[in-house]
């Protein structure tokens, strides 16, 4: 009797353990709602396809939501979270507040799907699908989204203000920023080449436009009419100007001729390491969207939860 209750326990504890093993060990997967939505994929794509028609900058706010979610403690959705009277969550943090949009095409998407399979497609997935859907509606290459993430339950507004790359960086800051992340070097220039689509505050840039000597002139002046020296903070400009609602890859060639934006984005063509690279990508298209869609399956990689942890929300908002 004493040995068949020990082969229980040892059967009980090895059950425990692989079943703990194959939680921590889970893996996303391309068909991951095959069987519990199938129409979950077609369903973001027209509704993305909607949001981009009506407005093209939107294909940039969703490519930079999933960018703003993942780079914060992973893909999880909590960049989504509404602050509440007990909760600040990451919208108001400095890289987000007055700048992240479309949490409204989200909303919509989200109740597309709580209609067709309730409970079952993740926020943070939706994210994920809708940043792939966004570029090849704008004419960008397409990469093979790994689904089944689940969503998080809370939110890091410190980490939201310390671990976003900032407009501001030199390369050196760049390179640790994307390192922290576990992205080397050719990764990080791949993945700013989202530059090539989205616009800017002007509060972003001015300091680069009336201080640094890199810029092209006629460049300069250009931008100088929409941002002045004082005031104006909010006005707009496109972060690639010769085809801004294209995802192609004039961005690298905008760097060549001195006609970067940002400090960041010059600094990947500034006399640097990077230099070589963002030549080969203003010559050669196929292999910027090649390790750009590389490059985003990794990030989409970024400690997604799986398994049982986090939940499905039911409204990308807020908590169940």
């Amino acid at each position: 009797m004493a040995m068949d209750s020990f082969s229980f326990f040892k059967f009980f504890f090895l059950f425990v353990f692989w079943w703990l093993f194959g939680l921590s060990h889970a893996q996303l997967s391309s068909n991951f709602y095959a069987s519990t939505c199938p129409n979950a994929l077609s369903t973001i794509r027209n509704a993305v396809a909607d949001a981009v028609k009506k407005e093209h900058r939107m294909g940039a706010s969703l490519l930079r939501l999933h960018f703003h979610d993942c780079f914060v403690n992973g893909c999880d959705a909590s960049v989504l979270l509404d602050d509440t009277s007990n909760f600040t969550g990451e919208k108001e943090a400095g890289p987000n507040a007055d700048s992240l949009r479309g949490f409204d095409v989200i909303d919509t998407i989200k109740s597309q799907l709580e209609s067709l399979c309730p409970g079952v497609v993740s926020c943070a997935d939706i994210l994920a699908v809708s940043a792939r859907d966004s570029v090849v509606t704008l004419g960008g290459p397409s990469w093979t989204v790994q689904l089944g993430r689940r969503d998080s339950t809370t939110a890091s507004f410190s980490a939201a203000n310390t671990d976003m790359p900032s407009p501001i960086m030199e390369l050196s800051e760049l390179v640790a920023a994307f390192s922290n992340k576990g992205f080397n070097t050719n990764e990080m220039v791949a993945l700013s080449g989202s530059h090539t689509i989205g616009q800017a505050r002007c509060l972003l840039f001015r300091t680069r436009l009336y201080n640094e000597s890199n810029i092209d002139s006629t460049y300069a002046t250009s931008l100088k009419a929409n941002c002045p020296s004082t005031g104006s903070d909010d006005k707009l400009s496109p972060l690639d100007t010769s085809t801004p609602v294209a995802f192609d890859n004039a961005y690298f060639g905008n760097l060549v001729n001195k006609k970067g934006l940002f400090h960041s984005d010059q600094q990947l063509f500034n006399g640097g390491s990077t230099d070589s690279q963002v030549t080969t990508y203003s010559n050669n298209a196929r292999a910027f969207y090649v390790d750009f869609g590389n490059a985003m399956v990794k990030m989409g990689n970024l400690s997604p939860l799986m398994g049982t942890n986090g939940q499905i929300r039911t409204n990308c908002r807020k908590v169940n």
